[in-house]
């Protein structure tokens, strides 16, 4: 008990605190209403192919919509994106819960919505990720803050992909999709309210440019570090082949050989279980010395369930499977994130963020929508087979590149530096663009600490 609530020591900051609350609410939300979607379109008389079909019509407007939100982000600051938002998915949710509620909707209803929805998390991903050095920016400051923020977000995501899938799976059956619909967007309402009262440095980043070249520039950083768009491609190629595949087959599998929405809801539970599990091990834990080494070596883990699938490996094979999969994912996640926010300057993060996820789901929308029709031509085990193997073929892959072996650790306080620096600059920017004198703001300081320059730095994506 001591040990776990020493890892849990970070929750004592009030804005890692919010950030948390906020994010697990929000997240718990989404998890419930994606399983409640799937079935919903299949109660609805939907299929393989449509379910596959709906999946898609959300990741589009994600990545089509991923760019501008960085650029976007930047220029306003990644809270009024945030906020944004989760008005707009609040709303759109709230829309598609009555529409289920007063009848059965046509299957065309359901892109509308599910699209709409896309647009809102196009621009909440990059906002996201630029966020959180600003989180971290106040209170107490010490190695690994920036760490255990992304490892708290994990913990929010792992928690939800636990609880998520079980309470919709029962609520599904109880009260039907619509009612879960209608609970996720109360909790994008609260998750709008967490924002709103983090404490966060006044956005003041160099001015962002303009139309293309803002996109350039965000571009140049991106393409100049090989580890990035290395494991970039690790992701794209993993959503495509691997977990779209896994995402519209495993609840066909489970609906035809299992016990339907309550045993794909046990699995999807155990692999939050095990991300659970991978969150509170990095929480408070040692800085690694090489962490996307590690991050890759975790993306192993998700070849293991659909390789039970494949094989038809008996039901607690497969939640052992699962549980793999979850461990490796909360790993992965939060070490990637943090090697962006250390090593990418703070005035193109959300551009770089937008980068990183338009391009690790550029394809998925492509496999979801071929899944269905490639299992029905191939067989369902081929499919989810060939994706197990070729995980394992991509994480050697990218294991063997010396740029992601290398990348080391940064100290924290270097995030915090350049964050300043970043602010500062654009103070001075700002003031000369309108003609008015006066110095620049002092370096940023968390209150009663001294200047962040006097420490150290550290990482993740």
């Amino acid at each position: 008990m001591t040990g776990i609530r020493r890892r849990l020591s970070p929750l004592a900051d009030r804005n890692l605190r919010l950030y948390f609350a906020g994010a697990a609410t929000s997240l718990l939300g989404s998890s419930m209403s994606a399983l409640a979607v799937v079935f919903a379109v299949l109660h609805a008389g939907g299929g393989q192919s449509d379910l596959g079909y709906v999946m898609a019509a959300r990741i589009v407007p994600i990545v089509a919509f991923m760019l501008v939100g960085g650029v976007v982000a930047d220029r306003f600051g990644p809270r009024r994106v945030l906020l944004a938002a989760d008005v707009l998915q609040c709303v759109t949710q709230a829309a598609f819960a009555a529409a289920l509620l007063l009848g059965r909707p046509p299957i065309w209803t359901f892109f509308v919505f599910v699209a709409i929805w896309g647009i809102g998390e196009g621009f909440a991903m990059p906002a996201r990720g630029a966020l959180v050095p600003g989180v971290v920016a106040w209170g107490r400051q010490y190695d690994g803050k920036l760490r255990d923020a992304n490892a708290l977000y994990g913990l929010a995501q792992s928690a939800a992909t636990v609880a998520g899938p079980a309470l919709a799976g029962l609520l599904v059956a109880s009260a039907g999709s619509g009612a879960v619909i209608l609970l996720d967007a109360v909790t994008y309402a609260l998750s709008a309210v967490a924002l709103l009262l983090l404490r966060l440095p006044a956005h003041a980043a160099a001015p962002v440019s303009s139309g293309r070249l803002a996109v350039r520039e965000g571009w140049r950083e991106f393409s100049s570090r090989t580890w990035l768009w290395v494991t970039t491609l690790h992701f794209t190629l993993f959503n495509l082949a691997v977990w779209a595949p896994f995402l519209v087959l495993g609840p066909v599998v489970a609906e035809r050989d299992l016990g339907g929405a309550r045993d794909w809801g046990l699995v999807m539970a155990v692999y939050g279980a095990g991300a659970l599990a991978g969150g509170l091990a990095l929480v408070g834990g040692r800085v690694l010395r090489r962490p996307l080494v590690v991050a890759t070596a975790a993306t192993f883990g998700w070849a293991v369930p659909s390789a039970a699938l494949a094989a038809g490996a008996p039901f607690a094979v497969l939640l052992a499977a699962a549980l793999v999969a979850g461990i490796g994912s909360a790993v992965c996640s939060a070490l990637y994130a943090t090697a962006n926010q250390q090593h990418v300057p703070a005035e193109v993060l959300a551009r770089v963020t937008s980068l990183t996820g338009m391009g690790a789901f550029a394809l998925g929308p492509l496999g979801l929508a071929v899944a269905g029709p490639a299992a029905e031509a191939a067989g369902t085990g081929a499919v989810l087979g060939f994706g197990a193997v070729f995980q394992v073929v991509l994480g050697l892959s990218v294991l063997a590149v010396p740029a992601v072996r290398r990348l080391g650790a940064a100290p924290d306080r270097a995030t915090a530096i350049r964050l300043g620096r970043a602010r500062r600059a654009g103070g001075c920017a700002r003031r000369a663009a309108g003609g008015r004198a006066g110095p620049c703001p002092p370096p940023l300081r968390a209150p009663g600490h001294a200047d962040p320059c006097d420490e150290r730095m550290v990482h993740d994506p």
